[in-house]
């Protein structure tokens, strides 16, 4: 079975074929980052613009590469929450534009399962249950996969997500956007010690995670060194903040792992490319004997791949959406 994915929540305008729901086709990803770096960040309104500019030239191109034509595609997968409203119902309006005119199915669905089923494409034999985190710029999620399109969310960031941390870190020692993988670069040059930022903690919920207290300890730092006429190393502060945001995730993934068992802790979202955190992950499950699962890098960010994955489970379920399936920029996981 061959589903079209279309992915546009954001600042990528991204398409994909998957062959029942694991063998991807194609993959094409159209990013903005080069306009957003101007200005420090996405800007929801140039987003949705580019991704008008973009869409049909990358979802022809996802169909080509793929060797398929539309008339061979099964159904049309569409992220339509959660996400930036602008940029969703460019996806939306294009998706549903396309089922109807080709008599196709249309399933919308949701960003966040997107990211966990990244990892069935990248392991063809994984099934659930298992454990996902999914950290990303907009979400940091710990979820309990049940089965397919079946999720328990154990906990869940109260304020930033972590990916939103790394980007304001970064702006405020002056590496710009995006500040995930400029921290992770300049902290190789760091001493993750030198700092002792703290951890986020949430009274009565110890699987939420909070990074807005780490952020603002990082400034306090920082003007601190300022008023003192300090020189400030900024390859130590990325290092020592990059530490406590991935102690912040590995505790609680272990802590999941103690409480409910299973077999296999996967990861997912665009930090989940971090070297740092995949790697303490891994030495993690491997001291805790469970398996570690982390997509490829360009399957963490945001693709078509991992919204086609999630349709074909969803289709196989026999969801269907309307050619009334709107953006929902909120969508909770697991609502439909």
């Amino acid at each position: 079975m061959l589903i079209l994915g279309i992915e546009s929540s954001c600042d990528e305008t991204a398409a994909s074929v998957v062959c029942d729901g694991r063998k991807m086709l194609s993959n094409e990803i159209s990013t903005q980052i080069p306009v957003h770096t101007l200005y420090g960040g996405v800007v929801p309104e140039i987003a949705s613009r580019k991704h008008i500019e973009r869409i049909s030239q990358v979802v022809d191109k996802a169909l080509s590469d793929s060797g398929c034509t539309l008339d061979d595609i099964d159904a049309i997968g569409v992220t339509y929450g959660p996400g930036l409203v602008g940029p969703l119902l460019v996806g939306v309006s294009f998706a549903k534009s396309m089922a109807y005119a080709a008599k196709k199915p249309l399933v919308g669905v949701h960003h966040i399962e997107g990211h966990i089923s990244a990892n069935y494409i990248e392991y063809e034999d994984l099934k659930p249950p298992f454990l996902c985190l999914v950290v990303s710029g907009g979400h940091t999620h710990l979820v309990r996969v049940k089965d397919y399109g079946e999720y328990e969310i154990l906990g869940r960031t109260v304020d930033d997500a972590a990916g939103e941390a790394f980007d304001k870190v970064a702006r405020a020692i002056g590496l710009g956007y995006p500040g995930g993988p400029k921290i992770e670069k300049i902290s190789h040059e760091g001493n993750p010690d030198a700092i002792a930022f703290p951890q986020g903690k949430v009274s009565d919920h110890p699987y939420d995670f909070s990074f807005s207290g780490l952020k603002s300890s990082v400034l306090n730092y920082l003007n601190e060194q300022k008023m003192k006429d300090n020189e400030i190393n900024r390859a130590d502060v990325a290092a020592s903040f990059q530490k406590s945001v991935v102690l912040s995730l590995v505790e609680r993934a272990e802590m999941a792992l103690d409480e409910f068992g299973g077999d296999t802790f996967a990861i997912a979202g665009g930090v989940s490319s971090n070297g740092t955190f995949r790697s303490a992950m891994e030495k993690m499950c491997k001291r805790k004997g469970v398996r570690f699962a982390a997509p490829r890098p360009i399957l963490c960010t945001d693709n078509g791949a991992m919204i086609a994955s999630a349709a074909y489970f969803d289709y196989m379920k026999g969801i269907r959406s309307g050619l009334d399936l709107n953006a929902v920029p909120n969508l909770k996981l697991g609502e439909r």
